[in-house]
Parts: C-alpha cells; sequence; structure tokens
C-alpha cells in the first residue's frame, strides 16, 4: 500500500552522507518532532536527477526553510558513498542532507518502489516529494513515470507559501 497523507512515516534505518563518511539514522530521529522536506529521485547522477531535482532544492533551500522546513532531505536508492559524491558535486553542503536508502526497504515501505531494471538500474524509488510532520505526511507529491513536474522543489515552494 502507498503511504498518503495521514500516514505515519514508517521506521526504517537510512545512512546519512556525512563528511566523516557514512552514518546511519532512523526515520523515527529524521522526522520526529520537526519538519522535513523529503524529496526522492531514480538515482544519483542521472540526468533529470543531476540537472533539475537535486539542484532545485539546493538553489531554493533558503526559501523553503522559511517556510517552516526544519531540514530537507534527498533520499536515493544508492549507497551513501555515491549519495555524499553526488551532494559535493552538487553543492548540497547544509542545503540538502544526502540520504541513501540502500536497499530500497524505506522505499518499499512507503510504497514507492518501481524496478527500473529494464534501464539496468534494478529497484529504484519513484520520483516524489512530501512534507513530513513529526513523522506524519502532511503533503504528498508523486510523479507519473517518466514526469518531473509535482516533485520539484518550485512546486513544492508553491504548495508552502
Amino acid at each position: 500500500m502507498t503511504i498518503k497523507v495521514g500516514d505515519t512515516i514508517p521506521s526504517a534505518t537510512l545512512v546519512k552522507a556525512t563528511d566523516a563518511g557514512p552514518e546511519p539514522i532512523t526515520t523515527d530521529a529524521l522526522f520526529g518532532g520537526r519538519t522535513v522536506a523529503l524529496f526522492s529521485v531514480p538515482g544519483a547522477f542521472t540526468p533529470t536527477c543531476s540537472a533539475k531535482h537535486l539542484p532545485g532544492f539546493v538553489s531554493n533551500a533558503g526559501t523553503i526553510r522559511e517556510h517552516g522546513v526544519d531540514e530537507i532531505v534527498c533520499l536515493s536508492v544508492n549507497d551513501a558513498f555515491v549519495m555524499g559524491a553526488w551532494g559535493k558535486s552538487a553543492s548540497a553542503g547544509d542545503k540538502v542532507t544526502m540520504v541513501a536508502d540502500g536497499s530500497a526497504d524505506f522505499t518499499k515501505a512507503l510504497g514507492l518502489e518501481m524496478d527500473a531494471s529494464k534501464f539496468g538500474m534494478g529497484i529504484r524509488g519513484q520520483r516524489f516529494s512530501m512534507i513530513v510532520k513529526d513523522g506524519v505526511v502532511t503533503l504528498l507529491n508523486v510523479e507519473e513515470p517518466g514526469a518531473f513536474a509535482v516533485s520539484s522543489a518550485e512546486h513544492l515552494m508553491g504548495q508552502l507559501a
């Protein structure tokens, strides 16, 4: 079943990319007691993700935070080393937290996985964005396959305004 507005984020352990290396973080710690803008990409360093999705959140981080968002998190079914390298190449810095869901366990628990095997990528996450307040989804934007519109930083900012 796919997560929806009003649902609680499932408990899982993800891996945050940090300057000191991979750092496990639970979804309870990541989403508890605060407001988080979470967006998911099918893969680090892929064309749309690298040219539009991540850069949109990096360049608009200040505006998004002005709307009460405590942290912006980029999620992908990749490993933390790849997410860390991608974050550095995109100058994510302290603007966007890069988080890996290497085995897609969290993505599957959300019901937002997709099979990209025909592209040689295996199971990945769908492209989406959401706002999570104290562990509860308050806004959810899931893209149609191949699309990039409703999960963008610009669309999310319009919803937060």
